[in-house]
């Protein structure tokens, strides 16, 4: 389906548009799918349930994401998109050059939305791997590394050929085969342990017999950490590259605004999905990779040829945004980093994007070849960290453009280099405790950074203002975001 994209609409796919967005005629159910493909992935469905296996209700910080930011899509994307439509843009990066007129700051946003990209991919992998090494046999050989590799080169392989389209037709199956699993999965397998109220109790008395600290419920200690989780995802969520690129993709602002509408069906989901979990530690399944409880839930409850049918949900899971990521990290490389410095922009912008999604793609396979498993998880709270750092210039930057462009920049700097300390000095833990007023409070590093970045975007912009420095030129206008 992948490769047979390409000849959707009989498109001119050597067009950055076509191949990048799909020509951006993608309507409200072809949307939907794509961005619900791209939000909730493989790693979405094998991460969360092992969270709560792990820790408990902590972990239920991933459901009320859809809750708060949907409304934050109606107003900001919907907001974006008429700009982003009327002059053209490909990428976030895009409207940053031309709302500010400054290279440097283009080039960071740009850059910072690529490197945010990589760890992504990569754990897109690790869903992947914990279900093949749990088929075994010739899935599962060398700890699933060869099929994981033949899994990336045709991901590598119709993401070259069809561009956007490709992840859209595959998001049909995709999601499908996503809720006839979960379905599946709620009707079939609670009754089989004696129902919810027994497997909340067996987990809460699982939880009190562990060294490590879970709870069924949230601890005081622990409010300001979900609620800081929460809030933080939700803001940062929509400013991966790879979800600007589906809402660029769509056809009109009220695509946009009716997925916003419809989209938290997949939180829904999401809940359910997360209390999984629960139903691993009460039917006895005891691992120390909790990535791999989804997988051991599916086997043990499910007759072998439905073991296969939800196995290939997940598969497909890291399929669909593994490459809507590549294509999206490509976008910017191309548009920003390496054609502005070309004279020969027209010419190489596609085919520089083509190889470097080309080029995303083996980099995510590599970090699984190279790394623990741990690790890669570990350096995916970087990429939250990043990409949270160019919500002033992006978000706020549609709204008005008091700051100062070097101010902005001055900002991003002061934000990542804090949350680059925070993540270190925390062992690369999600959350960094402060003391605030004598009282400690453990929050997540994604949103102390973003405290600062603006701290010191706001202070250095009213330094600039009282110097009377030069601001740049705006080559956006007041009609652009009527």
């Amino acid at each position: 389906m992948g490769f047979v994209a390409a000849r959707w609409g009989h498109a001119n796919l050597a067009n950055l548009e076509e191949w990048a967005l799909g020509g951006r005629r993608f309507g409200t159910i072809v949307s939907w799918f794509l961005l619900g493909g791209d939000i909730y992935t493989a790693y979405t469905f094998i991460a969360v349930p092992a969270l709560m296996y792990g820790v408990g209700a902590l972990g239920f910080f991933a459901v009320p994401i859809g809750t708060l930011v949907y409304p934050i899509v109606m107003v900001v994307m919907a907001r974006f998109y008429g700009v982003a439509r009327r002059r053209g843009y490909v990428t976030g990066a895009d409207f940053v050059r031309d709302r500010f007129g400054d290279r440097a700051l283009e080039v960071a946003i740009a850059l910072t939305g690529v490197v945010a990209l990589m760890p992504y991919i990569a754990l897109q992998m690790v869903g992947m791997k914990a279900v093949l090494v749990e088929l075994g046999g010739v899935f599962g050989a060398v700890g699933g590394l060869p099929a994981l590799t033949i899994a990336f080169a045709l991901v590598a392989g119709y993401t070259y050929t069809s561009g956007l389209r490709g992840p859209a037709l595959i998001a049909f199956v995709k999601d499908t085969l996503i809720y006839v699993t979960v379905i599946a999965a709620i009707v079939v397998i609670p009754p089989k342990l004696g129902g919810w109220q027994h497997i909340f109790a067996v987990t809460e008395r699982t939880f009190a017999t562990r060294a490590a600290p879970a709870s069924i419920y949230l601890t005081k200690p622990q409010y300001f950490t979900f609620a800081t989780r929460a809030l933080g995802s939700a803001l940062a969520l929509f400013l991966y590259p790879n979800l600007i690129t589906g809402v660029l993709s769509a056809s009109g602002k009220n695509v946009i605004r009716r997925n916003a509408a419809l989209l938290p069906v997949y939180g829904l989901l999401l809940g359910f999905l997360a209390l999984l979990g629960y139903c691993a530690i009460a039917g006895g399944i005891v691992t120390r990779d909790t990535s791999r409880v989804v997988p051991q839930l599916f086997a043990r409850f499910f007759p072998d040829w439905f073991t296969g049918v939800a196995d290939a949900a997940v598969v497909i899971g890291a399929l669909v945004p593994a490459s809507i990521m590549a294509i999206s990290a490509a976008n910017l490389f191309a548009s920003n980093v390496y054609c502005e410095f070309s004279s020969q922009r027209p010419l190489l912008e596609t085919r520089i994007a083509k190889f470097f999604a080309l080029g995303m793609c083996g980099f995510g396979l590599l970090v699984i070849f190279v790394m623990p498993v741990a690790y890669a998880i570990d350096f995916q709270l970087l990429g939250g960290c990043l990409i949270l750092q160019t919500f002033p210039t992006f978000v706020l930057g549609l709204w008005t453009r008091w700051f100062y462009p070097k101010a902005l920049l001055a900002g991003w700097i002061c934000g990542i280099a804090a949350s680059a300390a925070m993540a270190y000095s925390s062992h690369f833990s999600p959350d960094y405790t402060i003391v605030l007023f004598g009282s400690k409070l453990t929050g997540f590093i994604a949103l102390y950074g973003l405290t600062l970045n603006c701290a010191v975007a706001t202070a250095t912009t009213l330094i600039l203002r009282a110097l009377k420095t030069n601001r740049g030129l705006d080559a956006t206008a007041a009609a652009d975001y009527a």
